[in-house]
C-alpha cells in the first residue's frame, strides 16, 4: 500500500508521512505538481493526499489528471474552508476533503475509511465484459473459466495494463511498472511478453483483441 502525499510545506509532508508510516503504509512525499505527475505515471500508487494549492501546478489541474487516467483515490487538503471550496473540490473528482489544520488521527482514520470504501486492500476477482478473469489473491487469469498459463512477468504486464482500461503504457514504464526493470536493451523484451500474452489469452477471445498497439508509443488493454 502506497500512498503519495503532494505538499508544498515539506513539514506538513513530513507531518502526515510520520503518522501514516506508523500504521504501516508506505509513503512518497513530493512537493511540486510536475514531480509528483512523473510519480503518478512511474509508480503504483493507491492513494494520493493532494494540497490544492501548490507552486506550479495546482491541485486542481492534478486531481483532474488523475481522474482522467487512473482509478486513484484522492484526498484534498487544504486551507480553503468555505462550503463553495469544498464542493468545488468533489466537483473536481477528489473522494475527500480535509481542511487545514488538521488532526493527524483525523487523517489516519479518513485514509482508513476511504481505504475500505473503495476496497482497495480488497484481493477480488475481476471480472471484464469479454470473458477474462484475474484473480488477484491466486494470482490467475482465466478466459471464459479456462485457466491460462501465464508467467510471472507476463501476469504483471497483464495485471498493470487491465488496472487502468484505455491507458497507454510506454515500455519504460511497463519496464519499470510490472517489469521492476528499466534497462534500453529491454525494450524489446516488453514486445516479447506482449506477443506471448496475446498468443495465449487472446487465442481463446476469437476475435476480440484486448491489448492494443498504439505505434510509436506503447500499449494499452480494451475490454
Amino acid at each position: 500500500m502506497t500512498i503519495l502525499i503532494i505538499d508544498d510545506e515539506e513539514m506538513i509532508c513530513e507531518f502526515i508521512e510520520a503518522y501514516l508510516n506508523r500504521e504501516g503504509y508506505k509513503t512518497i512525499s513530493v512537493h511540486d505538481g510536475n514531480k509528483a505527475i512523473d510519480i503518478i505515471d512511474n509508480n503504483k500508487i493507491d492513494l494520493i493526499i493532494l494540497d490544492r494549492m501548490l507552486p506550479d501546478i495546482s491541485g486542481e489541474h492534478i486531481c483532474e489528471y488523475v481522474r482522467k487516467s487512473y482509478e486513484i483515490p484522492v484526498i484534498i487538503i487544504t486551507s480553503k474552508t468555505e462550503e463553495e471550496d469544498r464542493i468545488e473540490g468533489f466537483n473536481l473528482g477528489c473522494d475527500d476533503y480535509i481542511c487545514k489544520p488538521f488532526n493527524p488521527m483525523e487523517m489516519v482514520l479518513r485514509v482508513k475509511a476511504l481505504i475500505r470504501r473503495c476496497g482497495i486492500n480488497k484481493h477480488d476477482t475481476v471480472n471484464f465484459k469479454n470473458g477474462l478473469q484475474i484473480d488477484k489473491l491466486k494470482r490467475i487469469v482465466k478466459v471464459n473459466g479456462c485457466k491460462v498459463e501465464l508467467t510471472k512477468t507476463e501476469y504483471e504486464i497483464i495485471l498493470l495494463l487491465a488496472s487502468n482500461p484505455g491507458k497507454i503504457y510506454t515500455r519504460d514504464q511497463i519496464l519499470k511498472l510490472a517489469i521492476k526493470e528499466s534497462y534500453e536493451k529491454l525494450d524489446r523484451a516488453v514486445d516479447n511478453h506482449i506477443k506471448n500474452i496475446r498468443k495465449k489469452i487472446e487465442k481463446e477471445l476469437g476475435d476480440s483483441k484486448i491489448i492494443k498497439t498504439v505505434y510509436g508509443v506503447g500499449y494499452k488493454f480494451e475490454e
